[in-house]
């Protein structure tokens, strides 16, 4: 029978089933990880997982971090769109192999932190053979010792480019917000990625409440199907409050820690990023 998810707070009906994990093992055997290397990832689109990921790489930078963000959604980027950057160099060079992985950054000086932009609309990553998806891994590995903190923004879904690099970080970081179809999308991304890999450090980020007691309700929804289901409870890394001051900087195409940093959503980032911080996975 397959999984079925607690019904969300507020909500009229039992979510969907989970999909199948299918084959979603990225390979067999362990892969190396970086331990500094945190993926954000989400079962489905239009849930702020790259406002997020802007927003903690720009506040662990704001505290000292040597950060650099990855724009792994190739055929969706627009982490350059949300900084209002147009750079030079990008994701697409090292796919097409006119680039290594270092040669590919380029520094956000507003932010304090350096960027390896995807190409939107290339489509490329998710055609790419399985060996290359896996050295581009091994490059972002070895490249994630130079920093204190690399924070890889992963396109939504499950396909196989997603869970290889997924696979390479040391932290993965789910979000999510209230909705009943955000909720069971982000427990089977967490199915998948706590079965191909038990020890995996899953951690759940609630986005896009109204109050933090909501947001709390909501990782609890996931925490139990996890608990009935798996046989295994992500940590909640935080909860994040509806600001609409989240729409205005992307539209200015301004960091809200730039623009707003006292704004609530900016405040919750920030203690989002000092949750990672005290509470690194151990070496391995």
């Amino acid at each position: 029978m397959a999984d079925q998810i607690p019904k969300a707070p507020g909500a009229k009906a039992a979510a969907p089933s989970a999909p199948r994990s299918g084959e979603a093992r990225p390979g067999s055997g362990k892969v190396e990880k970086g331990r500094s290397i945190i993926a954000v990832a989400s079962g489905k689109g239009g849930v702020g997982k790259t406002w997020f990921s802007v927003t903690l790489c720009h506040a662990l930078a704001r505290i000292g971090q040597k950060t650099l963000l990855f724009d792994a959604d190739l055929g969706l980027a627009n982490v350059d769109i949300q900084l209002g950057l147009m750079p030079e160099r990008d994701l697409a060079g090292v796919l097409q192999g006119r680039l290594s992985l270092g040669q590919a950054k380029v520094r956000y000086e507003d932010g304090k932190f350096d960027i390896i932009a995807g190409r939107s609309g290339s489509g490329s990553m998710a055609q790419l053979p399985a060996a290359r998806l896996m050295t581009i891994g091994q490059d972002l590995v070895r490249m994630s010792a130079s920093y204190d903190t690399v924070v890889m923004d992963l396109g939504a879904g499950l396909d196989r480019t997603v869970r290889m690099l997924t696979a390479r970080a040391g932290t993965t970081l789910v979000v999510t917000n209230a909705e009943p179809t955000s909720i069971t999308d982000a427990y089977a991304f967490i199915k998948v990625t706590h079965q191909n890999d038990p020890d995996a450090d899953i951690r759940v980020v609630v986005n896009s409440v109204d109050t933090k007691g909501e947001g709390h309700r909501t990782y609890e929804t996931l925490r139990k199907a996890c608990q009935n289901f798996l046989q295994f409870e992500p940590q909640l890394a935080g909860v994040i409050r509806r600001d609409r001051k989240v729409l205005e900087s992307i539209r200015q195409q301004v960091p809200i820690l730039t623009r707003t940093p006292t704004a609530d959503a900016a405040v919750d980032v920030e203690q989002i990023a000092d949750h990672i911080l005290d509470h690194r996975p151990p070496s391995r």
